[in-house]
């Protein structure tokens, strides 16, 4: 047995994976039922609702298919899946992974705008329609999924490989090393990519928290503070990702390490909802009337 494959088989790590996909899920739900609520009884909405509710939406997507993808990582029996199943599967979660990063740096901005003052530059953005955010949040997705498009090559299932030159993922799926050209090609592109939309909320944050501390009594305050604090976390959790990741490929893909990043890649999308949940009047008043 491997040591991927015996670090996989504790139950502990079994439970706290499902733990925190079951959190998610529920989180999730309840976030996406609000904004549904919201948005049906035709309560006062604010701009940056619509992004919410589609981050949470795309987060429920997203645990879904790490929970399915989490039947092939702990499980060494059962059916081994095909290259097919291997590239959709990772595809389509890398593409999930990378609408919640463009809708996480358009909340940023958004907020930005919502919070400057009408003789900013920033302005003439702002918009009396949430619909008009979604442009934006599609144009980053394209532009950051097609970044990823390598993976369409250099996941195959594990069956297919041979020798140890490869990078485990699930229990029938790998991650090919890639032709040199490549290599150099798209890895400059992966880190402008992270770079860009790190730099850019790390900005936007910035901003926000000049603004806060300007304007003491502005009625966006509470809502600042939490796409404040939802913002700060990711961008922690992003940089703790990127780091693992190069550590996995800087120690010939460390079985421990692969653990901590399984167990890291979804706590973003299992604690944003609750950071909106907990910190919003709105949302505590939701449960209330729900609970009653």
């Amino acid at each position: 047995m491997s040591k991927h494959k015996e670090l996989f088989s504790n139950i502990n790590i079994r439970i706290t994976f499902y733990s925190e996909v079951g959190i998610g899920v529920s989180g999730n739900a309840i976030l996406l039922l609000f904004h549904i609520a919201v948005l049906l009884l035709g309560h006062r909405r604010r701009l940056t609702d619509l992004p919410v509710g589609l981050l949470a939406l795309n987060h429920l997507v997203m645990l879904v298919i790490e929970g399915y993808i989490g039947t092939d990582l702990f499980t060494t029996q059962g059916r081994v899946w095909d290259d097919i199943t291997c590239k959709s599967l990772i595809f389509l979660y890398r593409c999930t992974r990378g609408l919640s990063i463009c809708i996480t740096c358009q909340l940023s901005v958004l907020q930005a705008i919502i919070l400057s003052p009408r003789s900013s530059c920033l302005a003439k953005f702002k918009s009396k329609s949430s619909w008009h955010n979604l442009c934006p949040i599609l144009f980053l997705w394209v532009l950051y999924t097609s970044v990823s498009s390598h993976l369409v090559i250099s996941i195959a299932a594990t069956r297919n490989v041979t020798g140890d030159h490869r990078m485990y993922v699930t229990e029938s799926c790998s991650v090919l090393p890639m032709h040199s050209f490549l290599r150099h090609v798209f890895s400059p592109l992966l880190i402008c990519r992270e770079a860009f939309f790190t730099v850019f909320m790390c900005l936007s944050g910035g901003y926000i928290v000049i603004l806060l501390w300007r304007h003491k009594n502005s009625p966006e305050l509470k809502a600042a503070r939490t796409i404040l604090l939802h913002m700060s976390f990711f961008v922690v959790m992003s940089i703790l990702d990127s780091t693992i990741s190069y550590s996995r490929t800087m120690f010939n893909d460390n079985a421990v390490l692969h653990c901590i990043q399984v167990l890291m890649a979804r706590s973003y999308a299992t604690v944003s909802p609750l950071v909106f949940i907990t910190t919003e009047k709105r949302m505590i008043s939701f449960l209330r009337s729900m609970w009653k």
